[in-house]
């Protein structure tokens, strides 16, 4: 016999005070990966055109928008259920040193891939003489 509860309860403990942490509906998955110095990014997007989505970098956060319209509901359908995506959505990554100019980003198959080469960071560090 176990002295643990099928489920700990201490984890309930958080959810009112950071509902923010799950996973909401309407969020948009992806894998963030880097090979051979490029970041790549593949978002799922399924349903939404080209035209939707709008990507744009500043000051090493990338950010990711997508809108698409609510399809009207017929009311001679009886829905059991409407689950395909629609509204808005947003998403930031901070991608730090990354060559701006070099950026690429493509939509395929309801996929969006952005590939972000990193910058080569310098050395900025400054030795001070104490008098």
């Amino acid at each position: 016999m176990s002295l643990l509860p099928g489920k700990f309860y201490f984890e309930d403990f958080f959810d009112d005070f950071a509902p923010i942490v799950r996973t909401g509906k309407n969020e948009i998955k992806c894998d963030v990966y880097e090979k051979d110095g490029t970041i790549h990014i593949e978002m799922d997007a399924p349903g939404f055109k080209k035209e939707d989505i709008k990507v744009n970098i500043d000051d090493g956060i990338l950010t990711i928008e997508a809108s698409k319209e609510e399809e009207v509901e017929e009311k001679d359908k009886n829905y059991y259920r409407r689950e395909r995506t629609c509204g808005t959505f947003k998403r930031q990554f901070t991608v730090g040193n990354v060559n701006e100019e070099e950026i690429q980003a493509e939509f395929n198959n309801g996929v969006l891939t952005i590939s972000l080469p990193k910058e080569e960071v310098k050395d900025t560090k400054k030795v001070i003489e104490i008098k």
